[in-house]
């Protein structure tokens, strides 16, 4: 079976729905069949490559609007190409990553003239944030719309947590279950085994017996960073150990963060995967405190996977992965003082955080 799966973004972007995205693919070609990934062109990749896994990734030509969060098929000579070698392809099955890009009503009603049975999955449990004002509701029309033209080809829609398919109720879509967000711990163990080792305390110049607190995601306002490194930067040493925050990924407040960075904060940037699995695994604490209309975030199920303490807001899929207080450390608000007053709590209690 040929499986086609629309990702509007996808690696080497790093982000949630990329690595989910992938996950699927990857294990649908160990389960041997086909996978073809369709997403978003990116500076100095090629329109068309088989990467190492056996995943065939088509990236048609967009205008990288919002940064780039937001990308919007490009018409033209080059789309038309790729997109005739596409839907050439032997697809039986396709895959629609979220219901509000241009890409994936594109896919959809594509699917549907041919044919093709398609699924959406959703990731998300709010509007994007575009701003307030007319700029907000002109956002909010467009997804209202954008996800009307999707229902009309038909497809059965998904969410990745029980608070995904709660909010699909907001465009009068009843899903047909959940497809969870999912990582592979013991896969996760055998990438950080298999790259070569790293003692992130000795590569940020730390003490060996620094408390570190690890932040992995996009750098976006919504996400929380600032204020997770301002709490990080407030935080006085606890039982006599010193206390460090390293922020990795990339987005646009990485250069803002990078200006302003206290002298226990570090900002390393985007990592290779296993860098990633291997910081997390000798964190003491993840700490996610966002304020972005989340899914179910990958990053809280691979820190719980590389066993490390949890430190969230209340954000979709918390209600799943802390089924109760045992399980991590839940957030009233984002406000910096709340979140240092998270962080000491688990940093000053060896047996909570274990």
């Amino acid at each position: 079976m040929t499986i086609c799966f629309f990702s509007a973004q996808y690696l080497p972007t790093v982000g949630g729905v990329e690595r989910y995205t992938w996950n699927l693919a990857r294990r649908a070609v160990q389960a041997g069949h086909r996978a073809l990934v369709v997403t978003s062109a990116l500076p100095g990749l090629p329109a068309q490559e088989t990467d190492p896994d056996g995943i065939v990734v088509y990236r048609l030509p967009v205008w990288p609007l919002m940064g780039g969060r937001f990308p919007v098929l490009r018409p033209g000579g080059a789309m038309r190409a790729l997109s005739r070698r596409l839907w050439a392809e032997p697809i039986d099955f396709c895959v629609v990553q979220t219901r509000m890009y241009a890409e994936s009503v594109w896919a959809a009603k594509n699917a549907r003239r041919r044919g093709i049975p398609a699924i959406v999955i959703d990731h998300s449990t709010g509007y994007m944030p575009v701003g307030g004002g007319a700029v907000g509701l002109a956002g909010r029309l467009y997804e209202q719309l954008a996800c009307r033209a999707i229902r009309r080809t038909g497809p059965r829609f998904y969410g990745v947590s029980a608070a995904a398919c709660r909010w699909l109720a907001v465009f009068g879509i009843t899903p047909a279950g959940t497809m969870p967000n999912a990582v592979d711990p013991a896969g996760l163990a055998e990438q950080c085994r298999l790259a070569p080792a790293k003692n992130w305390r000795k590569a940020l110049g730390l003490a060996p017996d620094t408390l570190l607190v690890a932040y992995v995601g996009r750098l976006i306002a919504e996400k929380g960073a600032a204020e997770l490194a301002q709490a990080a930067a407030a935080l006085p040493a606890v039982n006599g150990r010193p206390v460090a925050l390293a922020v990795a990924g990339d987005g646009p407040l990485l250069p803002v963060l990078r200006q302003k960075l206290p002298p226990n904060v570090f900002c390393p940037g985007a990592l290779p995967y296993a860098e990633t699995l291997q910081l997390l695994t000798q964190a003491d604490v993840y700490c996610l405190p966002t304020r972005y209309a989340e899914g179910f975030p990958t990053t809280l199920l691979e820190a719980a996977a590389c066993r490390c303490a949890i430190v969230s807001s209340r954000t979709a899929g918390t209600e799943e992965l802390f089924p109760g207080e045992g399980y991590g450390l839940l957030l009233r608000d984002t406000a910096p003082d709340t979140i240092r007053q998270g962080l000491q709590t688990l940093l000053a209690d060896d047996a909570l955080r274990r």
